[in-house]
């Protein structure tokens, strides 16, 4: 086999660094480096490399190197490059046992399912469910040596991302040993299970349902933080189903702010505001929740009467207050960016854990106190999410009470009606007001006070081993890691490396492949990232090849041109104030002759044009390019390409003619990892020699994955402002690719895309140049199609069925 040959000096050394004889991957390589390179640093990019050569020599085909040199950016992208040894550790575990063929979809899914999960510790727990899952399914004959594969693990992976959009981690755990003791020796049962074909399985997945997810309100969150707070920090989910001895709480640190993966609606006994105080003018500016979990926020709201009530936050049927999972996610963000705002780091290393506890005490609450004076509303929802500790709940003679007795101070401090009777509590909430009183005070001086108050109330049952935690924990605050630094730094410390950037003379010509998902017929469900679409310029050919077509055609071009006269807008508008125009503008040029004789500086803007108005069409033209456009149209001489080059010169011209914005795009597939989109003609670029000259190129081969082509030739057209936006699918078969053996699975890709542009605003028709059609352009596009029976008429009917639709 002959080396490839790569111009760029770089390539060449990646190529051979890869180490790779599949031509598959060869055609698709210098893409994949595009983005890797983008995203990856030196160090990432080799064992980038590394990897993928690994997957190429494992035996297992070239699906599985594939699939990682186009996926694995995105996943670094999302995780960071850390994440690659924990995910090559489980393909290795998957290669050493007969589980071989789940190799696949695991690499195949990775980018969606990391995009859910936002974090490292997230997916190593995600591995971790799936290796256990493997370990417990795998087979053996006689018990010691794995014989059998998973019959349900290939199928868990291709749901994973529809699993992780409904579940948390813990659900998708308990939903995964449901699976695991009821079906572990049914493979069938266990098969359908996995890949939610069961009743059991969607009803088990329905039970773990719960709460509100992070990554469903993370931009809701960060418009959140952006719009009331001005911060834009990163939002990184964690799960508390992993951590047995200690579960995590909020944090925050350079990498982003921590928080669960999931909030459950909070019930409380009793109405958070039984006697609801008069708020201060301009307490409209903060927020309340909403029976939905939604809420009122910005100084857009008229503030309430002097005197008036305060709204209070909703309540159940039962009389209860409800706070919702969102509003518990804005309280703990709220939190955090006080801490941001106001908090300074002090140095801890001689004051106990006790003192350091009261510290953190007392400067959550001067935090929130200066949150809540910005936004008094936010006084509500803190107030019903911070406990309220009974006064003698707690046996200074038997148990540690200090959890206690901070928890009833904290909640004191922050309200007015808080009843205790504690005069030590009293006099500390005083000082503590009164510090406030004086501005937003500081850290440092909430800290002496707060020694002041461990040294006034410290007691011998302080270090007694039982310590009293009821009512004690308020769990929308941090850890408050970031209030502390060591003269002695230890080991913890963090290095962060910068992005790296593409250093001069490495930039790569192409662009990345876009990932496009797939629908799954006989799942319902779509395969996400399922598809690698290139799109590139088509390369240029000789553009007299397409005036001699124009020429054969004059007199239909003749013909055409007067109907086109009928179409073409005739209302015209003036656009005056014009340095360069079609005529002149008298009334302005008299003013400014005016001016320029008195003196004053006259006015450039002396002409006017005119442009038309009352069609207002935008248009795409997708080319089928597979293969079967080179057989010969019988009787004609031709091959169906050239008929179809013909027609689209024809279209081209007359729509050029219309002035609508018109753009002309081919596609050919190889499998699902290798669709190819060429850019013939862009919605700005005028027909001319540039155009005429790719025209001329085109070249036809492969096969026909229509579903990934439609919804890119959509995302181009969705962006034209147009009233009307219309997508022509010229093509000679149905949908069909060299991997995909049932051949219903694309057409109903096909047949799904349509109806995704149809909900976009896109009208999309199809003219089809296969006498047997009728078989299946119904199940794609309904009625919006038209079958061409004599090809050889292809060069007429095009220009004539756009006119008919866009008239």
């Amino acid at each position: 086999m002959t080396e490839t040959v790569y111009q760029h000096p770089l390539m060449a050394a990646y190529w051979r660094q890869l180490n790779c004889g599949f031509p598959q991957v060869e055609a698709v390589f210098e893409d994949t480096m595009a983005e890797a390179l983008a995203v990856l640093t030196r160090e990432g990019l080799s064992a980038y490399l590394d990897a993928a050569s690994f997957l190429g020599r494992m035996g297992r085909g070239v699906e599985p190197i594939l699939v990682f040199l186009e996926e694995w950016p995105s996943v670094a992208k999302a995780l960071g490059e850390d994440a690659l040894p924990p995910v090559m550790a489980a393909v290795h575990a998957m290669h050493k046992s007969p589980n071989g063929r789940a190799i696949a979809p695991f690499l195949q899914t990775l980018a969606a399912v990391a995009r859910r999960l936002q974090s490292q510790e997230q997916l190593q727990h995600y591995l971790d469910i799936a290796l256990d899952f493997m370990a417990r399914t795998t087979g053996s004959i006689h018990g010691h040596h794995t014989t059998f594969p998973s019959p349900g693990l290939p199928a868990f992976f291709a749901q994973a991302p529809v699993l992780l959009g409904q579940l948390t981690l813990a659900g998708l755990k308990r939903w995964v040993e449901y699976g695991i003791r009821n079906y572990r020796n049914h493979p069938e049962r266990q098969q359908d299970y996995f890949a939610l074909q069961s009743a059991d399985s969607r009803a088990v997945l329905q039970r773990e349902r719960h709460g509100t997810l992070l990554v469903d309100v993370e931009r809701k969150l960060d418009l959140y933080l952006r719009g009331l707070w001005q911060d834009h920090h990163h939002l990184v989910p964690y799960s508390t189903a992993f951590d047995v001895i200690r579960k995590p709480v909020p944090y925050y640190d350079r990498l982003g702010m921590r928080l669960p993966d999931v909030y459950d609606d909070l019930v409380l006994p009793a109405p958070a505001f039984p006697h609801p105080n008069p708020l201060p003018e301009g307490a409209g500016r903060g927020f309340t929740a909403s029976a939905s979990g939604g809420e009122t926020e910005g100084a857009g709201r008229t503030p309430p009467a002097p005197g008036a009530s305060p709204p209070s936050l909703p309540h159940a049927d039962d009389g209860k207050t409800v706070i919702s999972g969102l509003d518990r996610y804005r309280a703990t963000l709220a939190h955090m960016v006080g801490h941001r705002r106001w908090s300074e780091a002090q140095i801890a290393d001689n004051w106990s854990p006790f003192q350091r506890m009261a510290v953190e005490f007392f400067e959550d609450c001067r935090v929130e106190t200066l949150l809540i004076r910005e936004y008094p509303g936010l006084r509500r929802i803190f107030l019903a999410l911070h406990p309220k500790p009974v006064e003698d709940a707690c046996d200074p003679e038997t148990t540690s009470c200090l959890r206690h007795r901070l928890a009833m101070l904290s909640r004191a401090l922050l309200d007015p009606d808080h009843a205790y009777a504690d005069a030590v509590l009293n006099d500390f909430a005083a000082r503590f007001h009164a510090l406030m009183a004086h501005g937003d005070a500081s850290t440092g001086d909430i800290a002496d006070l707060a020694l002041s108050y461990v040294a006034k109330t410290r007691r011998p049952s302080d270090q007694f081993a039982r310590v009293h935690f009821d009512d004690t924990v308020v769990d929308y605050r941090d850890d408050n890691r970031q209030l502390w630094k060591f003269i002695e730094e230890g080991d913890e410390e963090e290095a962060f490396d910068a992005k790296r950037k593409i250093e001069p003379g490495e930039e790569i010509q192409g662009l990345p492949p876009r990932h496009y998902p797939e629908w799954d017929y006989a799942s319902q469900t779509y395969r996400p990232d399922w598809v690698s679409l290139y799109e590139h310029l088509h390369p240029r050919g000789n553009p007299a090849d397409i005036d001699r077509l124009l020429d054969k055609h004059a007199g239909l071009a003749k013909r055409l041109k007067r109907m086109l006269d009928l179409l073409k807008p005739q209302d015209k508008l003036r656009v005056r104030y014009q340095e360069e125009g079609s005529e002149l503008d008298l009334d302005v040029a008299i003013r400014s002759l005016i001016d320029f004789k008195s003196g004053a500086t006259p006015d450039p803007r002396i002409n006017m044009s005119h442009r038309t108005s009352g069609r207002n069409v935008a248009v795409s033209l997708l080319l089928d390019l597979s293969e079967s456009l080179n057989e010969n149209v019988a009787g004609a001489g031709q091959t169906v390409l050239e008929l179809s080059q013909e027609a689209v010169s024809l279209l081209a011209w007359a729509i050029e003619h219309l002035g609508d914005p018109f753009a002309i795009g081919g596609f050919r597939s190889n499998t699902r990892h290798d669709v190819r989109y060429a850019h013939i003609k862009g919605y700005r670029e005028h027909w001319g020699d540039e155009v005429k000259a790719r025209l001329a190129a085109m070249q036809a081969g492969w096969s026909t994955r229509m579903g990934a082509a439609l919804r890119h030739a959509a995302h181009y057209l969705e962006g034209q402002k147009a009233d009307k936006k219309l997508l022509l699918v010229l093509t000679d078969g149905q949908p069909a690719d060299v991997d995909v053996a049932d051949e219903r699975l694309l057409i109903e890709d096909a047949r799904r895309a349509v109806r995704e542009l149809d909900q976009k605003g896109i009208f999309t028709f199809c003219i089809n140049l296969d006498p047997k059609a009728d078989e299946y352009v119904t199940d794609i596009f309904g009625r919006q199609y038209t079958v061409v029976d004599n090809i050889q008429r292809l060069p007429e009917k095009l220009p004539a069925l756009f006119m008919a639709l866009t008239k």
